[in-house]
C-alpha cells in the first residue's frame, strides 16, 4: 500500500492501490509493508477496513445531524464489510490529535478528517501518513493531505457579501462576525466577503473574528456595539455562518427591535431557513452536505478498496474535490433545500411558522 507518483490535475493514479504480488516474492513483500508502516507498527494495514471519520464540533448542528449519518449511510451501502470509527472533537484541537492517533494505533486505514485546526493538525496527517493511512481533508483544507473535498469558500464568503450589499443598496454601516481564527475555511469565507463588501459604500464599523464559531459568542459582541452603534443606523450584518446569524438576531431582539436589518449566514441549518421564511434572516449559503460526504465516502471506501477515487482537481498542490455552494433566500427554499430533500414543507412549516409559510408560498 506504499503511495506512488500521480497528475497533480486530475489524472490521479491511484496511491494507494493493491499490487499482486507471487509467492515467489514473499519475502519482498514483507519488507515493503515493514518499510510503509504496516499492520506490525499498529498503522493501518493492508487488510484494515476500519475507515476513521474526524469531526471537530457539535455546535453547529450540520455534523452531527448531516455529515454524520449521511457519510456511514453510504459506507454502509458501497462496503459490506467497512467499519466507520467516529469521533468528535468538541472543538478542541488536542483532544482530536489524540483521537487521530488513537486511530491510527486502532488500524485505521483511512482517516477522513475535518480539523479543528488545520495549521495544528498537520502533525497528524504526517504520523498517519508515516504508517501508511492516506488522510482525506474533509469540507477544512490540511496542508499535506492526500485528498481534500470541500466547497469554493472562498465563494460562499463573496456570495454573501454580494447579498448583503444588494439587500443593503450597499450603502450604511454594518458590523462583520467571522469564523474561528483557526479554522482555514474562516479565512476564505472573510476574504470572499470583503471582495464584495469593500468595493460597495457599506462601512465595518467593527469586525469580530469568533474564536470557536460560538453563537452566545456573536450575540455578546452584538450587544457590545449595539451600545456604540444605534440599531436603527445599522444597515446590515455580515454573520459568516447560520449559528452567529442566530446570535446576531437574538442580540437585536434583546435591544428592542421587532424587525430586522439584513442578516446573512451559511449552512442552511433548519432554524435559519425558519428565520428565513419569517423575515428575520436575510439569506443563507446552502452547500449540499449530502453531496459532499456521499464524495468523501466514495473516497474513502475506494482507498480501502484499493480502487481508483476518480478524476481530482488541484487546490494548493492536494488532490481535491471541490463543489459548488447555492445562495438561499425566502424566494427560493422550494428550489434549494426542500427540492434537494434537505428539509421537507412539513420540517420547515411547524406551527410557529405556519403563517410566514403560506405567505411565503410553502405550505
Amino acid at each position: 500500500m506504499c503511495a506512488t507518483s500521480h497528475d497533480s490535475w486530475g489524472g490521479t493514479v491511484n496511491k494507494f492501490a493493491r499490487t499482486a504480488v507471487g509467492a515467489a516474492s514473499v519475502v519482498v513483500l514483507t519488507a515493503a509493508l515493514g518499510a510503509c508502516g504496516g499492520d506490525d507498527d499498529g498503522g493501518g494495514g493492508s487488510d484494515s477496513k476500519t475507515i476513521a471519520l474526524l469531526l471537530p464540533e457539535t455546535k453547529t448542528t450540520r455534523y452531527e445531524a448531516f455529515d454524520k449519518p449521511l457519510f456511514e449511510a453510504k459506507v454502509k451501502e458501497l462496503c459490506d464489510d467497512c467499519e466507520v470509527k467516529y469521533l468528535n472533537a468538541d472543538q478542541d484541537s488536542a483532544k482530536q490529535q489524540q483521537q487521530a492517533e488513537s486511530a491510527i494505533t486502532d488500524g485505521a486505514a483511512v482517516l477522513v478528517f475535518d480539523p479543528v485546526d488545520g495549521e495544528a493538525a498537520a502533525g497528524a496527517v504526517k504520523s498517519a501518513q508515516s504508517s501508511d493511512v492516506p488522510v482525506i481533508a474533509y469540507d477544512r483544507f490540511m496542508e499535506g493531505a492526500d485528498y481534500y473535498m470541500s466547497f469554493d469558500n472562498e465563494k460562499v464568503g463573496q456570495l454573501q457579501g454580494e447579498a448583503l450589499v444588494e439587500a443593503t443598496g450597499g450603502s450604511g454601516n454594518i458590523l462583520m462576525l467571522n469564523g474561528s481564527p483557526t479554522d482555514p475555511n474562516a479565512a476564505q469565507f472573510k476574504k470572499g466577503a470583503h471582495s464584495a463588501i469593500d468595493a460597495s459604500g457599506l462601512k465595518v464599523v467593527a469586525e469580530y473574528d469568533n474564536p470557536d464559531w460560538s453563537p452566545d459568542n456573536a450575540q455578546k459582541f452584538v450587544t457590545s456595539q449595539l451600545n456604540n452603534v444605534d440599531g436603527a443606523s445599522l444597515a446590515g450584518v455580515y454573520a459568516a455562518n447560520d449559528g452567529q446569524a442566530g446570535g446576531v438576531i437574538a442580540a437585536l431582539r434583546a435591544d428592542g427591535m421587532t424587525t430586522f436589518p439584513p442578516v446573512t449566514g451559511q449552512d442552511a441549518e433548519l432554524a435559519a431557513i425558519q428565520r428565513i421564511v419569517a423575515g428575520d434572516q436575510f439569506m443563507t449559503i446552502y452547500k449540499s452536505i449530502k453531496t459532499e460526504a456521499e464524495k468523501a465516502a466514495e473516497v474513502a471506501v475506494a482507498i480501502v478498496n484499493g480502487d481508483d477515487v476518480g478524476d481530482t482537481t488541484d487546490f494548493q498542490g492536494v488532490d481535491s474535490f471541490i463543489f459548488e455552494p447555492a445562495v438561499v433566500t425566502k424566494d427560493n427554499i422550494k428550489d434549494t433545500v426542500i427540492a434537494d430533500e434537505f428539509y421537507t414543507v412539513e420540517d420547515i412549516c411547524t406551527p410557529e411558522y405556519a403563517d410566514a409559510c403560506a405567505a411565503a408560498g410553502l405550505s
